[in-house]
């Protein structure tokens, strides 16, 4: 799939940068320890995030995915507050504190569901079926959080 052009159809508003190689993505999948799912991975290599209006980081940059999760899933304190982070894959933020995420089962993106995890309470809301139904539905206003 051609990301970006697939993006414009959704919106004008998305911003773009050059996409990360290869060695990148296989680096940070060996520092998480799971493999990327593929539309996440393809999007990266086209463009190392996706920003939204007033620069939301709808998809992060591969180092901030990286460094999120390992945070999320070492911080003691995250520990006392949450349940455990082992399954989901954050990989974008609402920029109210919630983020986005898919799911982990037994060390594995095993579906293409996008959730959506509260900072406030701890819930992880089913919000899209796939990456490109995230964006379609998040410029139209569908996804609300």
């Amino acid at each position: 799939m051609e990301w970006k052009s697939t993006l414009a159809e959704f919106s004008q508003d998305f911003e773009f940068t050059h996409g990360v190689d290869v060695a990148a993505v296989s680096s940070s999948e060996q520092q998480l320890g799971l493999a990327l799912p593929p539309d996440l991975r393809e999007l990266l290599m086209e463009s190392d995030g996706v920003m939204g209006e007033y620069e939301l980081g709808l998809v992060w940059p591969l180092a901030r995915i990286v460094s999120d999760n390992l945070s999320f899933r070492n911080n003691p304190d995250f520990k006392e507050l949450y349940m455990p982070f082992d399954s989901l894959l954050f990989f974008g933020d609402a920029g109210n504190g919630d983020q986005f995420a898919y799911p982990i089962q037994a060390g594995v993106v095993r579906n293409l569901d996008v959730f959506a995890w509260s900072h406030e309470d701890d819930s992880r809301t089913w919000i899209a079926p796939s990456l490109r139904k995230f964006f379609e539905w998040w410029s139209s206003g569908r996804i609300k959080l």
